[in-house]
């Protein structure tokens, strides 16, 4: 799943309108309504406050609101944005103080599109990779040459703890963690004992 970098606003004028649009990363519609009535309130003064928002690892949950504009003009042309980017977590605000000249039903299609557009490309997009936390536990005399080794591999240590074993936890891949406990073996002689803990989603810049 793919993701904005961070949040961001981006403005733009179009036929001396002004465009400011908002994104934010977002888990749920509570956050999305929240981020939505905060603009809101920023811009109370404005013509629009037009939204859209894609929520769900799937991007299964769509809101949107043209907010006064043309039906179809500024909610759906944003949310359109956001799908053809591939992105979910995400909602966006396009904000519209007009300048008095009437953009028509395309131009408003094409100035709340590009508004998104633009901001998501100002912010940068990031994947969201499923890893699980590997923890491998081996003993002190062992545990230094293996952090050295971890260093060098895809899969550098995230966090340590040292009792009457070391162990180190590693984030990996979901789809490596077999290709994981393999080279474990290989690197440690078979001297090391690996648990599985909690899966997380992590930003992999692309």
């Amino acid at each position: 799943m793919r993701t904005i970098k961070h949040s961001g606003v981006h403005e733009l004028e179009i036929r001396r309108s002004r465009f400011i649009c908002a994104l934010a990363r977002v888990l749920t519609e509570e956050e999305a309504q929240a981020f939505i009535a905060a603009r809101r309130r920023a811009h109370r003064d404005a013509t629009h406050n037009c939204t859209a928002y894609v929520l769900g690892e799937h991007g299964e949950i769509t809101r949107n609101s043209d907010d006064g504009e043309p039906a179809g003009t500024a909610g759906l042309p944003m949310l359109e944005v956001l799908g053809r980017r591939g992105l979910t977590g995400v909602a966006a605000v396009v904000t519209r103080y007009f300048g008095g000249v009437k953009l028509g039903a395309g131009g408003l299609v094409r100035a709340y599109g590009q508004a998104v557009a633009e901001t998501i490309d100002a912010v940068g997009v990031v994947e969201r990779r499923p890893v699980v936390t590997v923890t491998v536990t081996v003993g002190h005399d062992r545990a230094g040459r293996l952090q050295r080794d971890l260093h060098a591999t895809p899969y550098p240590p995230v966090g340590a703890r040292y009792g009457p074993s070391a162990e180190i936890d590693v984030a990996v891949p979901e789809e490596e963690l077999t290709a994981f406990d393999t080279w474990v073996a290989a690197a440690t002689g078979g001297q090391a004992a690996v648990r599985r803990g909690a899966r997380a989603l992590v930003d992999v810049e692309i």
